[in-house]
């Protein structure tokens, strides 16, 4: 890019800062005309005395008025009238619906059974910025109960001391198109193909940073499979990619790489490094025991080759959420 490209360049990213603040100011007006209609339609259905049929008659009406309008179907009037009576009355949702897309919203109501998911889907679209299609994929995935579920795992004190926890204690990548009996390197290649799917589900704050990392100590050469750096905490996140069952020694080889990460490449303004090793599966109980005396920040979680079912996460977290009711 010569120099007048540049200048160039800045002229163009002023005309998308531009669209890009017009399209959200129509999408929080457009939100906040269905917000109004369905709140007028709440209240006619309370007091109207014309009985159910009257939708039809208005929305025969808006057509007549505005030709060509979308939305504005029978259907469509009833789901600005599902999504005031939702969010009326939830101090801490409603106002942020401005915030999200209409079809985003839409999304959401089919999608969550509960207010506390509305809300964690309505405060991530907010946060991740997603589009349509990365909403379907997290709601198909499972995302809410497996955020849930997440943070019920015992955390490594110095992750809790970051005050947040980034990672899951399960992943998905039905993404990614592995060969029969894969090996690590194969996850790791396809897991590169696939950065920008790998990154919704890691989360948008994980900035990936390279692929077999390379640590020297001594005149020996070490390489992490890959690294990140998370934006809000602060810190390099190393990733170690293994096909089987966790191992014991997995936890020894990780506690090497973050020493190594936190002398050599950890800058001084930054939070030390975090580990998290990817396994297919992993048994609880061994994972305990072999974190037990470990002080390096460090998770250990599955990944899934398939989307999970979302009705036995529903469970697990029906009985996650019962077990401080039953132990008292």
């Amino acid at each position: 890019m010569n120099d007048l490209d540049k200048v160039f360049s800045q002229v163009a990213d002023m005309i998308q800062e531009a669209r890009n603040n017009a399209y959200r100011k129509v999408n929080e007006e457009l939100v906040r005309m269905y917000w109004r209609i369905g709140q007028f339609l709440s209240q006619q259905a309370n007091e109207s005395k014309y009985g159910d049929a009257w939708i039809d008659s208005l929305s025969a009406y808006i057509q007549m008025q505005f030709p060509g309008i979308k939305g504005f179907n029978r259907r469509g009037l009833y789901r600005m009238k599902q999504f005031y009576e939702t969010y009326a009355e939830h101090e801490k949702v409603s106002p942020l619906v401005t915030q999200i897309s209409w079809t985003n919203h839409l999304i959401i109501l089919a999608g969550s059974k509960t207010a506390e998911e509305r809300e964690f889907y309505i405060r991530l679209c907010i946060k991740e910025r997603y589009s349509k299609r990365q909403l379907e994929r997290q709601i198909d995935s499972g995302y809410y109960e497996r955020y849930m579920l997440s943070q019920g795992k015992l955390l490594p004190e110095p992750v809790k001391q970051l005050n947040e926890n980034p990672f899951m204690d399960s992943y998905v990548v039905e993404f990614l198109d592995l060969p029969h009996g894969y090996r690590e390197n194969d996850f790791r290649k396809a897991l590169l193909q696939n950065m920008k799917a790998f990154i919704l589900e890691l989360g948008m704050d994980f900035t990936f940073v390279g692929e077999e990392y390379p640590i020297q100590v001594g005149s020996e050469d070490y390489r992490i499979d890959l690294l990140f750096f998370h934006r809000n905490l602060r810190c390099l996140v190393a990733v170690e990619l293994k096909v089987g069952r966790f191992k014991p020694e997995y936890v020894s080889k990780m506690d090497f790489y973050l020493e190594g990460l936190d002398r050599q490449v950890k800058k001084s303004d930054e939070n030390p490094s975090v580990g998290l090793i990817l396994c297919a599966s992993k048994n609880d109980e061994v994972v305990e025991y072999a974190m037990s005396r470990t002080m390096s920040p460090m998770m250990v979680s599955e990944y899934q080759l398939q989307l999970p079912d979302k009705s036995v996460l529903q469970r697990k977290l029906q009985e996650f959420a019962s077990l401080p009711a039953i132990s008292e």
